[in-house]
């Protein structure tokens, strides 16, 4: 009763007197999930159209952009035709930004990425973008029988949601009963207060980074600590890649459905995973593309960088933004859950998490993240490869791990890499998570040879 109250009628007065239509834009986008395809690509373009036309008119740099290349918004037919517009990248919004917000728009907040790909970027989100990731993740929660007033524990680590933990915050996250945990610091001790606090709320939903709750919870499964006992119904996840280990650990442990969902500050909520595990985009307020390294677009089916176009930035226009991410795009496949959405068939992480080999061959960085991951004694690693020459390893290890095998794990890094380059394998007393609080198992500052095939776009 008190879940019903929340999501019928407190969250709702919430989101009103902040002046977003987050309850009107959920219920419509509950009702489109369902329509045919046909219907959803003709809703998509409309949105579109509307989008373009307005930030040709308005919006400084798209207006001198429009007339420098000749592009005629109110003549978009598909959205093949979105690919006359170049791509952009986050130099552009760092040289323009000004001339990028509508005059018109009031109440601007500005956001920025924790810079975990080497590039941070400042840019303003308006009430319209925010409704729209809130209808977005609230749909997507809703999918899994949980709903805005059921107890949830939240493990972060970005500064605007942990420095925002003001008295009124505090209050209203105690009426919808979340509770947000730090993912900064994950020492022992706080390991076990983690453990203490998720027993004493037992939350019907779990969020956070899959880094994060992994920890978790095989740090309660060492202590010998039940935690499939508390009620949980899912675990959403976000903000990071999700390996198949981590989703294993935390469904065995919590003894809940894992949820994927994919997106970013800047791009929005871009996927989220149903319950019958299908990666649906949100058509209705995001176009997607796939590319390579150049910008050409690769094939429905092919691993690709995503490109963005979010339908509900008036305010501040991302078209065919470059997220930096690589997945892979399913427009025509269905799910079991019987919605028409497109899905991601695969999402493999920034490019920077993908390694080049001394001979120029790409592969994920999973190619060298196997070889540390299952070792007996590794608590927590890193890599990064500095150079075609050299890659540095960080392990975080108890007394269970074999030290002898230091040398043994530079053979296998240079089986992969190549004879030639220098490993250096290091014992750290602990590795420091991103300045968002996020973990990254591997971060590669090599550019990977162009990629050049035909695109799709959904």
């Amino acid at each position: 009763m008190y879940t019903a109250l929340v999501s019928t009628l407190l969250f709702p007065l919430h989101e009103r007197l902040k002046g977003h239509d987050s309850v009107a834009w959920r219920r419509h986008l509950e009702a489109t999930q369902w329509w045919s395809p046909e219907q959803l690509a003709a809703h998509q373009i409309e949105r579109l159209r509307s989008l373009l036309v307005d930030a040709g008119r308005h919006v400084p740099y798209w207006r001198a952009l429009y007339e420098r290349i000749g592009f005629q918004p109110q003549a978009l037919a598909g959205l093949a035709d979105l690919r006359a517009l170049p791509l952009l990248t986050k130099a552009d919004i760092r040289a323009h930004a000004d001339a990028m917000k509508h005059p018109q728009a009031r109440g601007l907040a500005r956001f920025n990425t924790g810079g975990s790909s080497g590039e941070p970027l400042i840019f303003y989100i308006g009430k319209e973008r925010v409704s729209h990731d809130v209808a977005a993740k609230w749909r997507a929660t809703r999918w899994h029988g949980v709903d805005i007033g059921d107890r949830e524990a939240v493990v972060w680590g970005s500064p605007i949601e942990l420095g925002a933990q003001d008295r009124l915050r505090r209050w209203r996250d105690r009426l919808l009963r979340t509770r947000l945990l730090p993912a900064f610091a994950m020492s022992e001790e706080r390991l076990d207060g983690f453990v203490a606090d998720l027993r004493a709320q037992r939350p019907r939903m779990l969020f956070g980074y899959p880094s994060a709750l992994s920890h978790i919870a095989r740090h309660a499964e060492r202590r010998g600590q039940r935690m499939d006992d508390l009620g949980v119904r899912v675990a959403f996840v976000t903000s990071e890649r999700l390996y198949n280990d981590q989703r294993e650990a935390i469904g065995r442990v919590f003894g809940c459905r894992v949820a994927n969902g994919y997106g970013g500050r800047d791009a929005g909520f871009i996927a989220h995973e149903c319950e019958h595990g299908g990666m649906h985009v949100t058509a209705e307020d995001i176009v997607v593309e796939t590319v390579d390294d150049a910008g050409a677009p690769v094939p429905d089916g092919s691993p690709g960088e995503v490109v963005v176009t979010h339908l509900a930035t008036h305010d501040f226009p991302f078209i065919r933004y470059r997220t930096g991410d690589v997945a892979v795009l399913d427009r025509h496949g269905r799910c079991a859950c019987g919605r028409s959405l497109p899905m991601l068939r695969e999402i493999q992480g920034r490019s920077t998490d993908f390694v080049v080999a001394a001979d120029g061959t790409v592969m994920h960085g999973l190619a060298l993240i196997y070889i540390v991951r299952d070792l007996p004694g590794v608590r927590s690693f890193k890599i990064v490869q500095e150079s075609l020459q050299r890659t540095d390893v960080q392990l975080v290890v108890d007394a269970a791990f074999d030290r002898t095998r230091m040398d043994a794990i530079a053979r296998d890094f240079r089986r992969r890499l190549g004879a030639e380059v220098q490993v250096d394998v290091r014992l750290v007393d602990a590795i420091a998570p991103e300045r968002s609080g996020k973990f990254r198992y591997v971060v590669s500052k090599v550019s990977a040879p162009s990629r050049r095939e035909p695109a799709e776009v959904v």
